[in-house]
């Protein structure tokens, strides 16, 4: 046992994220529990979050030069030289494989690999919370969000929405972060990738609660709503413990219901599994998931629904030669080939898509080279302005005549490029008449809401 301790009798422990989960498992665990001493945070999937710390304000009186935030690539070395004893993986939407590669890596050093599960980090809120999550990244998780915050702000509910953590800036500024409108945003110099969650869900008439502290946003949210709403990113579990879960799944990936961490996971721990984007999938991929689903949880109620997408001005396409910009990490780690932007480009008749891969500029280039399954688009990548600068240049030096963008935001109004911009849309629909809505009106009543009208 003493080999497992430093001199302090403290385990020492490595925390592996991408500014989020790990926080959060740290904040739940380790912060202020003096049998633990963690030497740092390795940075992975997002680029520009290494080589800062974690701050002391954050970390608690055992940290008080606050935690440093490391490169990945330096697990091995950073495990031997400071004698580390257990390494915490704590990120999302990674292929089941590249977990157990990332253990080898720190059981090869001699280092004990874990992972923390949800009675260990999930807060309880003093109000009723439904859990929206999904197996992969893209399946259509925020625009259900949306619909179903617009459903129960009809009910006559107060909801609050809390979204998965998303903090690649100023992490003292990001603690506890509340959003009405969108100069909320700009105050908060948000990333791409950040107002491609929070914009929407504004513009639908919402308050949005972010940051790193969820205890502290917990409460805040709990004291003006009736009903917290966890949005959440990637493929994680809830931060929160949901009296509802419900959980989407991607007939145009079918067989990744099972393939990553912690899709599989939240899965197996759904009360509700969304069939999504059945109008655009086979029928033959749609059975497919849905006998996946019964398989490994049966007692799961299964529906089906519809993501339907619409362009601004399908005019401006017709005809044209377009450049297709896709939602980011649908198209990064989600592992989407493309997205709805060239499935509208398509369907208005665009008379090509331009490829931008031969304009890409070099910061733009090393995307393609990191996820060479990506097709002739180009995803919205801005988690630093040097990366959304780049983005910029890429789509001024394509040789198009139009922009399609199915990012979740108005490009137009981030950055100014030499081409008129077409937004595509896509939202949740239902499609049986038992459905989404039936299902969590059946909720509201267990949950004693049914003091609000249910019309």
């Amino acid at each position: 046992m003493l080999d497992m301790l430093d001199f302090t009798g403290r385990i020492r422990i490595i925390i592996m994220g991408a500014a989020g989960r790990d926080f959060h498992n740290f904040n739940m665990m380790y912060r202020d529990n003096p049998s633990y001493e963690v030497i740092a945070f390795t940075a992975g999937q997002i680029s520009g979050i290494a080589d800062r710390f974690y701050p002391p304000s954050l970390a608690g009186f055992l940290y008080p030069k606050g935690i440093p935030i490391v490169d990945e690539a330096k697990l091995e070395s950073l495990c031997q030289q400071e004698s580390v004893n257990q390494v915490v993986f704590a990120y999302s939407d990674v292929p089941h494989a590249q977990v157990m590669h990332l253990a080898s890596r720190a059981m090869a050093v001699g280092t004990d690999f874990l992972m923390l599960g949800p009675k260990s980090t999930m807060l309880r809120a003093e109000v009723p919370v439904i859990a929206i999550s999904a197996v992969r990244t893209g399946c259509g998780k925020s625009q259900t969000t949306r619909w179903l915050s617009k459903l129960l702000r009809q009910k006559g509910l107060r909801v609050a929405i809390i979204r998965h953590p998303m903090p690649y800036g100023d992490l003292e500024r990001q603690a506890v972060q509340r959003f009405t409108k969108r100069t909320d945003l700009d105050a908060a110099e948000c990333t791409l990738e950040e107002r491609e969650e929070y914009e929407p869900l504004l513009d639908a008439g919402n308050i949005v609660y972010a940051g790193v502290d969820y205890a502290r946003i917990v409460s805040l949210a709990q004291a003006e709503s009736d009903l917290i709403l966890w949005d959440g990113g990637n493929n994680d579990f809830p931060f929160i413990h949901p009296n509802l879960h419900i959980v989407l799944v991607d007939p145009l990936r079918p067989g990744h219901e099972t393939t990553h961490h912690p899709g599989e996971i939240v899965l197996r721990m759904a009360d509700i599994v969304v069939v999504a984007k059945v109008d655009a999938a086979a029928t033959a991929d749609v059975q497919r998931v849905i006998d996946t689903v019964r398989s490994i949880n049966p007692t799961a109620t299964i529906i089906r629904a519809a993501s339907p997408i619409c362009l601004d001005d399908p005019e401006k396409v017709k005809g044209r030669r377009v450049v297709v910009v896709e939602d980011g990490p649908t198209t990064t780690h989600g592992g989407m080939p493309y997205g709805a932007g060239y499935v509208a480009a398509t369907r208005a008749q665009a008379a090509e898509i331009i490829d931008p891969r031969a304009f890409a500029v070099p910061e733009i280039a090393s995307i393609y080279t990191q996820y060479p399954h990506i097709l002739a688009v180009l995803p919205a990548m801005g988690y630093c302005s040097g990366q959304l600068e780049a983005l910029r240049q890429t789509i001024n030096n394509v040789e198009a005549d139009v922009v399609v963008a199915a990012t979740p935001i108005d490009l137009a109004a981030i950055i100014q490029v030499n081409k008129p911009i077409v937004r595509a849309h896509y939202e949740f629909a239902e499609v049986e008449k038992l459905g989404l809505a039936k299902l969590v009106e059946e909720f509201l009543e267990r949950e004693e809401l049914g003091m609000y009208k249910l019309s």
